[in-house]
């Protein structure tokens, strides 16, 4: 029998209430970086989300990552250590007003979070041709991030809250990992229950960036080449509708 994607008959669309699940995951999974409680994850909830991270597309099925988990305390101060050094080198880089902000900003939970995850890529793991990645030689690492990114939808849709710690030198955290030539951090991640979910993003909350509109971002035929006005008062109506909380309740869905 040939191998299908879905069963004879089957639709190919998820009925609206899985829709509604998944546009509700996508739309409220949120970076965290404080209000993490110290309640362990049970392993059967920590199983499912590094599964649906291992399920993640890969550039010619090469699967390049790992996950190191990290509980030990006295390993994530150093790696907390390395992030104070970072953030205050990244603080100097903005000035007045801006730096004041980013002083006052939580920007990790390196040691609130019940877990650490990093994820890496190992850059050789399918030998030195892998099939398309012969010419973009990045894709590897842009297969890790989708990993990333499913578990992160992942832990949302389980009511565990993520945050990606990237003010770090990588080359400084691979040396507290141990990490063996050509596997390289990609992700450093704090995991864990939290006290609640953000309506917005901290960032957004706190005034650093705005989210932009999506038409502005959408593009015909190369880029700048004007969409449709029909698509581009949909897509900005359709922004609307989340912004009033109803876009999950809406018709189309």
């Amino acid at each position: 029998m040939a191998d299908t994607l879905t069963a004879p008959g089957a639709t190919d669309c998820y009925d609206t209430e899985e829709r509604r699940a998944l546009y509700r995951t996508i739309l409220e999974r949120r970076d965290v970086r404080s209000d993490f409680r110290p309640d362990p994850i049970a392993p059967d909830r920590l199983a499912r989300v590094l599964l649906a991270a291992h399920h993640a597309p890969s550039v010619g099925f090469m699967q390049p990552w790992d996950f190191i988990l990290l509980r030990d305390e006295a390993r994530r101060r150093r790696v907390h250590a390395l992030f104070s050094g970072a953030n205050a080198e990244a603080a100097a880089m903005f000035a007045g007003a801006r730096q004041e902000s980013y002083r006052r900003m939580k920007l990790e939970g390196i040691l609130e979070a019940p877990l650490n995850i990093c994820v890496t890529c190992d850059r050789s793991r399918a030998g030195p041709v892998v099939l398309g990645r012969t010419h973009i030689r990045e894709t590897d690492l842009y297969s890790t991030v989708c990993a990333v990114q499913n578990l992160w939808l992942a832990a949302r849709a389980e009511g565990l809250g993520m945050g990606w710690v990237s003010i770090l030198d990588n080359a400084a955290l691979a040396g507290v990992l141990g990490l063996p030539e050509g596997v390289v951090p990609v992700a450093y991640l704090c995991i864990g229950h939290v006290r609640g979910f953000r309506r917005a993003p901290e960032l957004e909350a706190a005034g650093w960036r705005s989210r932009q509109p999506l038409s502005a971002h959408v593009h015909a035929e190369g880029w700048g080449g004007a969409v449709a006005p029909e698509m581009r008062g949909r897509l900005d109506r359709l922004q609307d509708t989340i912004r009033a909380g109803s876009f999950i309740d809406g018709p189309d869905i």
